[in-house]
């Protein structure tokens, strides 16, 4: 069994950067090439040996709970035809030995709210933490790599990119002493600074792999950065009685909460698609840009 077993996804955003496409269909499940955001987020979770994946969801966000479940009617009509191929794809998007609990988060209350709903589902066990809107492309996959730092050092683990200066107002900023070329002993993190006080310019990405003494810090703090709960600030709490590392993932990450980057994944991930990928770069090239 995995060191790390269990992982919350929070899922119960409204999406308003997509409206109108998230009006009516959670953002989470918007494609990318063939597959929904939150099924690469999934399948990044299973691939580094999670089986229990937690959902933290709001009202109209039915339809992931149905991806994740059996369509019986598609699958026998897909028996039926003979159509083998298509019914083993059906039936991989949520494989035996993988569990799928879903817990309302009854207001959206920020981000450390939403994995403060998933405590009792958690227990006293490490737990990742993975955001959709961040599709992360990596060898081995990312939350895969964050898991073997985890086994190192048995601290909570999170994962940083560099970004601009002018993009600290978007990210938990951390910084601290550098242990090796990819991982940093925090000594300070801060939610969206402005840049002229940000202490670094490491930001915090989508993944985190956390011990469960964070619940006790987020559920103890005041309300943050735009009045709600933030994750950085229990984090911060957490600095003052455990060690936090930051590891600089290998790897890609698309922010797919924005429109640019859903859009440069979507064109990324298709170029790289084995089956679509050719006919795609082929297309592309005849373009008159």
């Amino acid at each position: 069994m995995s060191v790390v077993s269990k992982a919350i996804f929070p899922v119960a955003g409204l999406g308003t950067r997509f409206l109108p496409a998230t009006k009516a269909q959670p953002k989470e499940m918007l494609p990318v090439v063939d597959k929904p955001l939150i099924q690469y987020a999934v399948e990044e979770a299973y691939a580094a040996g999670v089986r229990e994946m937690i959902f933290v969801t709001g009202r109209h966000k039915r339809p992931i709970e149905d991806h994740f479940d059996m369509t019986y009617e598609l699958e026998v009509a897909l028996e039926k035809a003979g159509k083998e191929e298509l019914l083993s794809v059906v039936r991989s998007v949520k494989p035996d030995d993988m569990e799928c609990i879903y817990v309302r988060q009854p207001q959206a209350l920020g981000l450390g709210h939403a994995v403060l709903c998933g405590q009792r589902l958690v227990g006293n066990q490490p737990f990742a933490v993975l955001l959709a809107d961040d599709l992360m492309v990596g060898a081995p996959p990312v939350l895969a790599q964050m898991v073997e730092q985890f086994k190192e050092w048995r601290a909570s683990i999170l994962a940083v990119q560099e970004v601009p200066a002018e993009h600290t107002r978007r990210y938990g900023i951390v910084a601290g002493t550098p242990v090796n070329e990819r991982v940093m002993d925090v000594t300070r993190i801060v939610e969206k600074p402005a840049p002229e006080v940000a202490p670094s310019r490491l930001g915090v990405a989508g993944r985190y792999i956390l011990t469960p003494g964070v619940f006790h810090e987020i559920a103890t703090q005041p309300r943050g950065v735009g009045g709600e709960i933030q994750l950085t600030d229990g984090i911060a709490s957490l600095l003052r009685r455990e060690k936090v590392f930051a590891y600089r993932y290998e790897g890609k990450r698309y922010d797919c909460g924005s429109k640019e980057g859903f859009l440069e994944a979507n064109v990324e991930l298709a170029l790289a698609h084995p089956v679509l990928g050719p006919g795609f770069r082929s297309y592309l090239q005849n373009l008159d840009l």
